[in-house]
């Protein structure tokens, strides 16, 4: 098990930080994703999400661990929407994952800091819980939210895969 925050601000890209536990300020993986905020939120409301990042078979990234590669093809419910890049944690991350250390499951807004008139622009939307984080083969691992309404069934799930060019 692993402690897995969605996060991103209304109008940007959601984020996705993989931690080993919720005091660790340095998380195991970091993915910027190009879905927006609003229409995550969306598809989450519809039911079942599932995210698969794909990265082709390349000589350069065979022997890689996967969680390393740079940048992935993502396909949101069977959709292209784009691309997903491995980021380093910055400040601002490090400010938000401290903020959210006493929290192992949630979700809720984090308020802006700039006190600008845009304020609810700046508003970081986080939904943070335990994922069951699954290693298929060198070239598959998976994360999936664990509900903690124990009736529920899995409504979010993220693939990593390497596939063949």
């Amino acid at each position: 098990m692993v402690i897995g925050t969605l996060f991103g601000r209304r109008k940007g890209h959601v984020w996705f930080c993989v931690q080993h536990d919720r005091l660790s300020v340095k998380p195991l993986l970091l993915l910027e994703l190009s879905i927006a905020t609003s229409q995550l939120v969306h598809e989450m409301g519809s039911g079942l999400v599932r995210v698969a990042l794909e990265c082709p078979t390349r000589p350069e990234l065979k022997s890689c661990v996967l969680r390393s590669v740079p940048v992935w093809t993502m396909f949101c419910n069977g959709r292209k929407l784009g691309f997903a890049v491995r980021r380093s944690v910055k400040d601002e991350t490090r400010v938000m994952l401290k903020k959210l250390k006493s929290m192992t499951v949630g979700a809720g807004v984090l308020p802006s800091e700039s006190g600008s008139g845009e304020a609810d622009l700046d508003e970081v939307i986080y939904m943070r819980a335990n994922y069951e984080h699954v290693v298929g083969s060198s070239d598959s691992e998976s994360f999936h939210l664990i509900n903690p309404d124990a009736n529920s069934a899995q409504e979010l799930s993220i693939f990593l895969l390497r596939t063949s060019a």
